[in-house]
This record gives C-alpha cells, structure tokens and sequence, in this order.
C-alpha cells in the first residue's frame, strides 16, 4: 500500500486573522465580545423599562422626585443602552462589509475606555439604588413598587457583570493586538 503524502507546507488561501473569518482565537474574542454586549444591552433595557413602569404606575407615595437614586439608576440605563447599541451595531456591521468602521487601534481605546466607564456607572448607580430601596421597603414595606425597582437594580447588576467580562476582553484586545 501506497501512501501520497504532500511534503509542501501549507498555505491557506484566507487570512485566519481577519475579521469574520475562523481565526480561532480572535474569532472567538469578537463573538464573546459581542455576545456579552448583546445580554449588557438587553439587561439595561430590562432594567430600563422597569423603572419606567415604576414612573407610569405612579403611587401614592412612590415618585422619583423622591429619590435622585432612581432618576440615576434610570439615566445610566440610558447611556449604557445607546453605547451598547452602537457598540453591539458596529462589532455585528464589521464582519458582514468586511471593512472596519474605525482603525483598530481607535476601536481598541473606544471598547476598552468605554466598556470602563458604562461598567463603573452601572455599578455606581446600582450601589446608591439599593439603599434608598431597603429604607423604602422598610417604610412602606414590600409591594410591586419596591419589588420592581429591586428587580431593576438586579438587572442593572447584571449588566455590569457582563460588561465587566467584556472589558475584559477589550483590555485583552487591546494590549495584545500589534498596530503596524
């Protein structure tokens, strides 16, 4: 039995670093990336609409004039929804056109800077909401009010947890990607 073995070396005929194609590694950062800001853009909408329906469902005795915690918590929510959405449309337009909207080096700074600072507002806003929350309930006590907005802070937790795992990446992208 005869075996044919090829002794030239291998060279693939795609770039495997290019975005959109199966880099390994590389691929895999850009869809973990994309994927956690996809689940941080949709815990801050969850979170979002929850503190609206607190607004709309207006008690007796809740109103957010009652609480700059709660207008914070719900401006955060804002911001982290436009920066994620624009984020999460940029990471998914790239691979489609296989053109870069930006240089890489800029995108790098604007993921890594940006995913920092949604990231420290999200938990900033969620660690003044809970005590305002735990003397509301204690005053009041529990009722769909207090729960909502304690469902509103879980998820505004959530979202930082998962824009903590991506800027990590991001700082994993950007500190180990050559600029030549």
């Amino acid at each position: 039995m005869k075996i044919d073995v090829q002794t030239e070396p291998f060279e693939p005929s795609v770039d495997v670093h290019a975005p959109g194609t199966s880099g390994g590694a590389t691929d895999l950062l850009m869809r973990g990336s994309l994927g956690l800001r996809r689940i941080a853009l949709f815990f801050s909408l969850v979170s979002f609409m929850l503190v609206v329906f607190v607004v709309s469902k207006n008690g007796d005795w809740i109103d957010l004039s009652m609480g700059q915690e709660y207008r914070y918590l719900l401006a955060v929510a804002i911001l982290s929804i436009l920066y994620y959405g624009v984020q999460a449309f940029r990471q998914s337009h790239e691979p489609c056109n296989g053109k870069n909207m930006l240089q890489a080096r800029t995108a790098g700074l604007i993921d890594f800077v940006g995913d920092q600072v949604v990231a420290y507002l999200l938990l900033s806003s969620t660690s003044s909401a809970i005590p305002m929350t735990r003397i509301t309930r204690e005053i009041v006590g529990k009722n769909i009010f207090t729960d909502t907005l304690a469902a509103a802070i879980a998820m505004s937790f959530l979202a930082f947890c998962s824009l903590a795992l991506s800027a990590v990446i991001s700082g994993y992208k950007l500190f180990t990607q050559t600029y030549i």
